[in-house]
């Protein structure tokens, strides 16, 4: 992996020009202006050790894994299995059997609602979401409903953008059978308490499970902490690639589900009478997975860890802190999710101008934000508007981007306001 460039001063704080060397894309330009990427939400951006690792995978050691003697499909099985055990330290799970590869966090909520609820789930049964949901922990719960009769209870959220925690604990009943909810909110940035939940479904013996797809690239995450079920989250918004996320489950469930897809290598023997499935995590991996983008993940773990999920969370939030702060003096701009527990996500509107007009004068400015409804129309639908803009920051980014953000919002409000 290439040298990561840390500066520890006595604050702990990162050396950012340093660490924007290593991410190729933060050189270009826009429209003939530097680049200022503001949409780590959807997806962060590479460093060159995760796009080097790959390359190197596909240059030297591509090969199918578990499945040959030769010397290229060692080398990519040590790769890949090497990916997993990096996975199962960086989360805490007691064992990479605990650790499923998939493609991202929906198809691991997907995996779940098929291999967990269905055969299980029926008339009466009750999931209990909360209002703060992407459409991946919520259409999943809504097509299990239809196929088993389940039914799909919402808890509130309020008007600075919280779960409701006494609503969501009066919704808990005999019926509830699964609890899955946002770790992190991708529209909002609310940072969601989940031990309180999680302890209050756990008293019911209810099973949780969140979806930490914004959660991990930004603070430390610790199934065992948590005490959680499920874990779902996705490498491209951590810096890996695209294509490639986690599930980890708990052993004990894991083990009772039936395998969701068949295939090779989630089979131990085949015949026309009978199957006999593999263990696991095998047994939820069907087909020849994402070989490169599990090597990427590891590489962008290493990363991650070389730089220090608290320095990283102690920089997102000092960028948070510095943006509210000069957002705010822009005329007509509002807040939307103003919880006290945010990570680095500033979503907002700005009188008589329309977010995707916002979006559009941004991206003439070199500044690129997300426009939109989020995944998350409910939450849309809420605060009774149609769309919000969204400023997202990672470790790499800087104030002085965030002042061009705020330049550039101002220029927008001149010509449409």
């Amino acid at each position: 992996m290439n040298a990561v460039h840390v500066l520890v001063s006595d604050s702990g704080a990162l050396d950012v020009d340093a660490i924007r060397r290593d991410f190729p894309v933060l050189e270009r330009k826009v429209r003939g202006l530097p680049l200022s990427y503001l949409d780590n939400a959807a997806s962060s951006q590479r460093p060159r050790a995760v796009i080097d690792a790959m390359s190197h995978y596909y240059e030297n050691s591509h090969a199918n894994v578990h499945r040959g003697v030769h010397t290229l499909s060692q080398e990519a099985t040590d790769l890949f299995e090497g990916a997993r055990e990096k996975v199962r330290r960086f989360v805490n799970a007691r064992s990479t059997r605990e650790v499923i590869f998939v493609r991202g966090t929906t198809e691991a909520i997907n995996l779940v609602a098929q291999s967990y609820g269905r055969p299980t789930f029926g008339p009466g049964d009750e999931i209990l979401v909360s209002w703060l949901e992407h459409h991946a922990n919520i259409v999943p719960w809504q097509m299990l409903c239809q196929q088993t009769g389940a039914t799909l209870k919402v808890a509130p959220i309020t008007q600075s953008g919280e779960v409701d925690f006494d609503a969501f604990a009066a919704l808990l009943s005999p019926r509830t059978r699964l609890v899955a909810l946002a770790h992190v909110s991708n529209a909002l940035g609310t940072v969601i308490p989940v031990h309180r939940f999680i302890a209050a479904a756990r008293a019911r013996g209810v099973p949780v499970l969140l979806d930490g797809a914004q959660a991990v690239p930004h603070m430390k995450v610790d199934v065992q902490e948590l005490d959680c079920d499920f874990y779902a989250f996705s490498g491209h918004k951590m810096c890996g690639p695209t294509g490639i996320g986690v599930l980890y489950g708990r052993e004990s469930l894991l083990n009772a589900m039936p395998p969701w897809q068949g295939g090779g290598d989630m089979i131990l023997a085949v015949s026309f009478e009978k199957t006999v499935y593999n263990g696991l995590p095998y047994k939820f991996e069907a087909g020849t997975p994402d070989i490169a983008g599990a090597i990427g993940l590891g590489a962008a773990i290493d990363y991650l860890e070389s730089l220090g999920m608290e320095r990283i969370a102690a920089a997102e939030h000092a960028l948070l802190v510095y943006a509210n702060e000069r957002l705010a003096t822009v005329p007509g701009l509002r807040f939307v999710g103003t919880a006290p527990e945010k990570a680095a996500v500033v979503s907002f509107t700005i009188d008589k101008v329309h977010p995707h007009d916002l979006g559009t004068i941004l991206d003439h400015e070199g500044v690129a934000i997300r426009t939109g409804h989020h995944c998350a129309m409910p939450v849309m639908e809420f605060y009774g508007l149609p769309a919000t803009a969204r400023a997202s920051f990672a470790f790499y980014n800087t104030r002085a981007e965030i002042d061009r953000l705020v330049e550039a919002l101002h220029t927008a409000r001149e010509m449409l306001g």
